[in-house]
């Protein structure tokens, strides 16, 4: 998953824990504590484990037409920002399309193809990897990072999985004469036009926190509710930036993810959806009708996001042709025993 990096949670109720970065006692998310069981983890026909989460369907007009536990909680919607964050550098002037546009929106896995597109929007800027500020790694994919690692690289911002949206950060500040030294702080004048936008799509109000993501850029909370709104909008859009974003992401899907991700599958198997996945547990997820889905598991375990928003999906009635084959992976999700799989992490969405 992307951006595994944890980040603390937001808003009202409970908890005790203390924050040791900040010394206070810091408010949970509705979506969180009031989550109901979603998804049962089954070994050998025995239910082993369980995980709570919120789920939402938002229709065309905005109204929630589904609700699994409180989707108005806030969360950070982690690396599902990502299209969002798009938009905005697009409707700021960043001049990419296709692939180099898919790209900025992505978690890529560190395949080869991925590292060549982001390179290429920061030559076109002028720029070069010295210039990127998100986090090193090696690459996502088990493959590609065998072989970076044993080619002796050792860990780049330009491998890791938010290569691609610096690179765009970067490239938008160029075309607006902004300083690309300290384009991460949340007061940059690129940040605050991501802030603006998150909080248009999402419904108009500003985020309830403002945090650092796994990369190092600001991650913003919003409700549950609004990350489904903000993707059925993008999915619907026939014109203007929203369009050039949502197409960029369906007609390059292998940009966004990579060749062995589930939310590549999911771009390519159901037709015109702008579709991420986020770390701790989150995915989010607009149809070209403008529904949205979001959902998040609690725990934050990586295993479930993907199981929950397959549920949703045939509980709306997704699915038939190449869409069965999308939810297939989505759900793809088993539990091994000495490395066969005994179980799977299946759906209980109540």
């Amino acid at each position: 998953m992307p951006d595994t990096s944890p980040d603390p949670t937001t808003r009202t109720t409970t908890d005790t824990t203390t924050d040791k970065t900040t010394g206070a006692t810091p408010d949970v998310s509705p979506a969180l504590t009031d989550a109901p069981v979603v998804l049962h983890v089954v070994r050998g026909g025995f239910v082993e484990s369980v995980h709570r989460g919120a789920a939402v369907v938002t229709g065309p007009d905005g109204q929630v037409e589904l609700a699994v536990g409180d989707p108005s909680g806030p969360v950070f919607p982690r690396s599902s920002s990502k299209p969002l964050q798009a938009l905005a550098m697009v409707r700021h002037g960043l001049d990419t399309d296709g692939e180099l546009l898919a790209i900025a929106c992505a978690s890529h896995s560190g395949e080869a193809f991925h590292l060549d597109a982001a390179r290429a929007i920061l030559a076109g800027a002028g720029l070069t990897e010295a210039d990127l500020q998100n986090t090193p790694d090696h690459p996502y994919d088990e493959t590609a990072r065998t072989t970076w690692i044993g080619a002796g690289s050792p860990k780049q911002s330009i491998a890791q999985n938010c290569s691609g949206k610096h690179a765009s950060m970067l490239a938008t500040c160029v075309v607006n004469g902004w300083d690309t030294a300290t384009y991460r702080d949340p007061e940059h004048p690129l940040q605050r036009v991501v802030t603006d936008t998150v909080a248009e799509l999402t419904g108009g109000a500003a985020p309830v926190a403002i945090a650092v993501d796994g990369c190092g850029a600001p991650i913003h909370a919003v409700p549950l509710t609004g990350l489904a709104l903000a993707f059925g909008r993008l999915a619907a859009a026939t014109d203007g930036p929203e369009r050039r974003v949502a197409n960029a992401m369906s007609r390059h899907p292998e940009y966004v993810g990579g060749t062995r991700r589930d939310v590549t599958a999911t771009l390519r198997g159901i037709e015109r959806c702008v579709a991420k996945d986020g770390a701790e547990s989150v995915y989010a997820l607009g149809l070209p009708d403008g529904r949205g889905v979001a959902v998040k598991v609690a725990d934050g375990s990586p295993r479930g996001a993907s199981v929950l928003l397959a549920a949703v999906l045939r509980r709306i009635g997704v699915g038939g042709g190449t869409a069965d084959d999308a939810l297939a992976a989505l759900e793809n999700k088993p539990v091994l025993g000495h490395g066969e799989p005994v179980g799977a992490v299946v759906a209980a969405l109540p």
